[in-house]
């Protein structure tokens, strides 16, 4: 199998391989870790996915192609699916499936503030633009960060490169509100809802980098679940006191991928 995983395509009701390069771009994407046959969310995924497309045909294809996808997903060791929907290909054939082994996770990770503008066209929209921010992860890359952080014209935080960021302020769980442009996030949804259900406060506002002064900060995705920020810049970050238990929390929202 290639780093980018084996490639399909759904045509005539099923997925078959695919072996040719594609120039278009991403128009929807999704992506969620299976870990031995166990995954978190999945229904949540699809219908992030099938939200965004408005394709009368693919939307008809969309229940047989998500149960296909399903069934093509190993039962052992750790993946890393991707399902794709590019406009650019003939009507009925815009559905495709990447699979992929999952990177390497880990349970903390640093941050960098992105200098430049943020330049995503359709940040509600998860798959068009991926590449770009792929390209902004790699700059915090070279700057020795694990991820980057891209902030809206008012310098407010918005949205990790390829993640979500949360902090806590004192025991409230707080997260970017609404003035801002952040990706809707399954796994901040999830911890967000686990907060609540363990009593815990949560709110969202427009907060400055240098305002998580001594917090507790996490970057959230589907493939890395939370991890604990442990360093972002010159920002002195507080100690992580509720990263361990909900990383268990989450772990224990995952069920089978055949249910």
């Amino acid at each position: 199998m290639s780093v980018s995983g084996e490639f399909y395509q759904y045509l005539n009701g099923e997925l078959v391989k695919f072996n040719h390069a594609l120039s278009d771009p991403l128009s929807v994407a999704d992506s969620w870790l299976v870990s031995n046959g166990m995954v978190r969310a999945f229904d949540r995924h699809a219908k992030r996915f099938s939200g965004s497309i408005s394709d009368p045909i693919s939307q008809q294809q969309m229940p047989e192609f998500l149960s296909q996808v399903k069934e093509l997903t190993p039962l052992g060791g750790d993946w890393f699916p991707r399902i794709e929907y590019r406009e650019a290909q003939l009507p009925g054939q815009r559905l495709f499936l990447r699979m992929r082994e999952a990177p390497i996770r880990t349970k903390t990770c640093s941050l960098y503030t992105h200098q430049a503008q943020d330049t995503r066209e359709q940040p509600f929209v998860k798959g068009p633009d991926l590449s770009l921010c792929q390209k902004f992860r790699r700059l915090a890359n070279l700057r020795g960060a694990d991820e980057a952080v891209l902030l809206s014209e008012e310098g407010y935080i918005a949205d990790g490169a390829l993640s979500a960021i949360l902090w806590w302020e004192g025991d409230v769980l707080v997260g970017p509100d609404d003035s801002t442009n952040w990706l809707p996030s399954i796994t901040r949804e999830l911890v967000f809802e686990l907060a609540r259900q363990g009593g815990y406060q949560t709110a969202t506002r427009a907060a400055k980098p240098n305002e998580l002064e001594d917090l507790e900060v996490w970057s959230l995705s589907a493939l890395q679940g939370i991890r604990g920020v442990t360093n972002w810049g010159d920002i002195n970050l507080g100690q992580h006191r509720f990263l361990a238990p909900f990383r268990k929390r989450l772990e224990l929202l995952s069920g089978s991928i055949k249910n």
